[in-house]
Parts: C-alpha cells; sequence; structure tokens
C-alpha cells in the first residue's frame, strides 16, 4: 500500500491534488502535511475530513527533527513536495523567508527520504513540483523547454531553482528516484487571494481597485488547476525517472487583455453594465525585475504521457468566476482571517 506524503495540501494546488489522489486512489493512503501559514487553509478540503484514506498532519517542512520522526513513524513510500513560499511580492520584502522553506525545506525532505528508504529506492519516487519562473524571462518569441537554461530574476524563482538543483544533485550523488515537473501560472477554486485572478475578483465585488503593473503587456502562460492536478497525477504514476516535465496551459495571456476578459465575464454574471468592472483598472508602477513573457513548450507530457488542457482559458475563467460567486463565504473567511481558525476548532 501506497502512503504518500504530500506537502502543502491545505494550498491552493496542494488543495486539489490531494482531493484527486484521496478520491481517485482508494487504496493509497494520503497524508496531507502542511504549516498552515497564511495561504493553507483546511476549509479547503473539509469534503476529505471523513475518508478513511486521508489524513492531515499540521506541520513545517523546516523542522528538522520534526520531518524525521514524521517519516521514521509515518513510513511515506513516496512523496509528492508542493509545499513552498509562491508569490512573486513576499519574495522581494522577505527573501530570507523563500530561501529558508524552499531551499532549506526542500533539503530536509530529501534527507529524511533517503535516510528511510535508500537501500530500496527502486519502489519509491520523490516528485519535486516546480515553476516555469526559473528559467526567467522570454522576448517576444520563442517557449521554454525542459532544456532550457536556468536564469531566475526574482528570490522566489532562484529560490525554487535553487531547489531543483538539489533534487537533481541527489539522484546524482545518492541515486533518489524523482521526477520535477515546472509549471505555469495556475489559476481556479480556492487560490488564495494575493494572485491577481481571485484579487480582481474579489476587488470587483468589493468595488477596489484593480492595480495592473506597468503597462499591463506582461505575457503569462495559464492553466486551469485541475488540469495540473491532473498532469501531476500523469507524471507520478506514468514519468520517468530522473526527468522533467514542463505543464503548461498552450494559452498565453497579456495581463491587460486577461483583466479585460475577467471584467467582461464578471459584469455579465453579475448583470452589471459591460464596462462597469473595466473602470476600475488603475496601472501601477512595476515591480523589480519582472519578467517580461514565460510560455511552456509542454509537447513532452503531451507526446509521452497523453496529457492535455481539459478546457479553454475562457470555460475556465468562467468556472473559476462562478466558483468565487458560490462561494462568497470561503472568501469572506479568507478577507477576514477566519479560516485560521478552522483547525483550532477542529
Amino acid at each position: 500500500m501506497k502512503k504518500i506524503l504530500i506537502t502543502g495540501g491545505a494550498g491552493f494546488i496542494g488543495a486539489h491534488v490531494v482531493r484527486l489522489f484521496v478520491n481517485q486512489y482508494p487504496n493509497y493512503h494520503i497524508f496531507n502535511m502542511d504549516a498552515l501559514t497564511y495561504a493553507g487553509n483546511l476549509e479547503n478540503l473539509t469534503d476529505l475530513e471523513s475518508k478513511p484514506n486521508y489524513t492531515f498532519i499540521k506541520g513545517d517542512i523546516t523542522d528538522e527533527n520534526f520531518i524525521h520522526q514524521s517519516f521514521e513513524y509515518h513510513k511515506f513510500t513516496d512523496v509528492i513536495h508542493l509545499a513552498a513560499e509562491s508569490h512573486v511580492d513576499r519574495s522581494i520584502h522577505d527573501p530570507l523567508a523563500f530561501a529558508k522553506t524552499n531551499i532549506l525545506g526542500t533539503m530536509i525532505l530529501l534527507n529524511a527520504f533517503k535516510s528511510l528508504w535508500a537501500s530500496a529506492w527502486k519502489s519509491h519516487r520523490f516528485y519535486h513540483v516546480s515553476t516555469d519562473e526559473v528559467y526567467g524571462t522570454l522576448g517576444q518569441e520563442g517557449f521554454f523547454l525542459e532544456t532550457t537554461a536556468y536564469d531566475p530574476n526574482s528570490p522566489y524563482s532562484a529560490s525554487k531553482a535553487s531547489s531543483d538543483h538539489f533534487v537533481r544533485a541527489y539522484a546524482e550523488t545518492y541515486g533518489l528516484p524523482y521526477v520535477i515537473s515546472n509549471c505555469s501560472n495556475n489559476y481556479g477554486p480556492n487560490q488564495f487571494p494575493e494572485k491577481l485572478i481571485p484579487l480582481f475578483i474579489n476587488n470587483i465585488l468589493e468595488h477596489k481597485p484593480l492595480p495592473v503593473y506597468g503597462d499591463g503587456n506582461y505575457t503569462r502562460d495559464w492553466l486551469y488547476v485541475i488540469d495540473h492536478a491532473r498532469a501531476i497525477d500523469m507524471v507520478f504514476h506514468q514519468g520517468e525517472n530522473h526527468e522533467t516535465y514542463n505543464i503548461g496551459g498552450f494559452n498565453e495571456w497579456k495581463n491587460i487583455d486577461l483583466v479585460k476578459e475577467l471584467c467582461q465575464q464578471v459584469d455579465q454574471k453579475l448583470g452589471r453594465n459591460q464596462g462597469t468592472s473595466q473602470a476600475l483598472i488603475t496601472f501601477v508602477k512595476d515591480r523589480p525585475g519582472h519578467d517580461l513573457r514565460y510560455a511552456i513548450d509542454a509537447s513532452k507530457i503531451q507526446n509521452n504521457l497523453g496529457w492535455t488542457p481539459s478546457v479553454t482559458f475562457e470555460e475556465g475563467l468562467s468556472k473559476t468566476i462562478d466558483w468565487y460567486l458560490n462561494n462568497e463565504a470561503w472568501l469572506d473567511h479568507v478577507r477576514s482571517g477566519e479560516y485560521q481558525k478552522y483547525y483550532n476548532n477542529k
């Protein structure tokens, strides 16, 4: 029986991965470990609490003694590592926090996994979930490939690049059976509203300004989070050891065009006059080290594993807006901080 540790499973992407694995693999036991910092929200997973193959563990991946004890006690057979500090703006203000969690935390997990399974690597796997931001920035043309040289430009992307390097180094040095995936921008239900799409949905509902960096022409590739969870499932089960898979939506949008599409859909769903929300757009001073364009070539995972996105961006965005409009209690709890009391009240 597989006993899979999923780190960061109360976060945005992690919660969708946990849900998929718990529901799709009843013969696995899924252990969700999360420190429940500001972006960890157990209200994302209330539907799983009674599942017999699901266990939540409150814990910090930077706590070395706790991590080693957890591996010894539970005998996790595999790791899917998503726990990370991930907001670029926060990394600019507090880079050391990103180095601690994303680099040191990953190394502590690697050491615990190695201590438990180094003599029996063959039937175990360490899956490190990373980001396309490690590759740096693109001009108007070209795409990130799995072979693209790393060129991170923010403390966040530098910390993730470093953690990727340590995973590969453990394979070369100790034989670690790993896979890595580097994914583009995710969106969808349960995303903490510091990120662009949920932040702007929230601001539209509250008639607040929609702050767009610079001229709004920064370009990103967007992927619906449930499609990312599906890809993680495929890479974990079918991916080749010591391989990297880029995961993208084949879906580039300039920020300003994305915001206008979002405004149009929200106004339509709320019965507002078109242009009402777009009038809230405000251009603000650019942030330091802002990468111009990210674009993923996801041909490898498509050709080798048969994965493709299941929805267009317009469809995924519509589903996302509907979720936030139908789950205002969740959004209210995040706004007020009430969600942080959920664990203590259990």
